[in-house]
This record gives C-alpha cells, structure tokens and sequence, in this order.
C-alpha cells in the first residue's frame, strides 16, 4: 500500500476546492477579491518606496500621455507600459515580503529569489522607457 500524497491529506484539502466555478461564489467572491484588491494597493503605497514612486510617475505620465499619443494604440501603449510596471513592481514587493516572513535572516537562495524578482522590475522599467522614448520619437519626428 501506498503512502498517501501530501495533497491528499485533510491539511491540503483546500486545494482541491474550486470556489471560482460558475455558482461558487459568484459576486460574493468578486467583492471580497475587489476589497482584497483594495487593501493591497493601500498597503503597497502606503509602505513602499518604490510603489509610491511609480504611481507618482504614472500620475504624472497620465496627462502628458495625451499629448505624446498619436493615436489609440499608442496612447494604451504608453498607460499600459507603466500599469505593467505597477503589476510586477507589487508582485516583486509580494515575493520580498514573503521571502522575509519565510526566512527573516540572510540567506543566499532568498538573496537570490529577491535578486530575481529585482531584475523583472529593471526588465519592466526597461520596456516602459523603450515605449515612451519611440512614442516622443514618433511625435515630435526624429
């Protein structure tokens, strides 16, 4: 006889229930998945750098993206470049935070992971400057 899965077990019993098919849930669990939503925006700007920061920068990018964008698509370019670096920059500061709570003294591997993450935010940053410089480019024709 087999040993049992760890999935198996009572304690991982959670994992096989599929609360987000059609009547399980429904707008009940969109709420709370809106208000989940909520208090993580809250939480990133309120206690991270690097988030208040981008936002201020998608803030301020939000007008000027009028006048850069020549058109629809470049105008959804531009926004959506910086709200993709808003995305991986909370979910670079979701890994830091979890690394912290799992393993709060140095370590190489965590180093690592962080580092990781790090390099998708600088790889975003990268995409969005990429954007905006060939929509001013386009724009002003140079």
């Amino acid at each position: 006889m087999r040993a049992p899965r760890p999935t198996e077990s009572a304690e991982y019993k959670h994992l096989h229930e599929q609360p987000a098919l059609p009547g399980k849930g429904g707008l009940t669990r969109i709420g709370r998945a809106f208000w989940n939503t909520i208090g993580g925006f809250r939480e990133g700007l309120r206690t991270e750098a690097a988030i208040k920061q981008e936002a201020a920068i998608t803030l301020i990018a939000l007008p000027v993206s009028f006048f850069v964008a020549t058109n629809v698509w470049t105008w959804v370019a531009l926004m959506g470049s910086l709200l993709l670096l808003l995305a991986v920059e909370f979910l670079n500061t979701a890994i830091e935070r979890l690394c912290n709570h799992l393993h709060p003294e140095k370590h190489e591997a965590i180093k690592v992971t962080k580092d990781l993450a790090s390099a998708g935010v600088f790889l975003t940053i990268a995409l969005a400057a990429m954007v905006w410089i060939a929509a001013i480019l386009a724009r002003f024709g140079f």
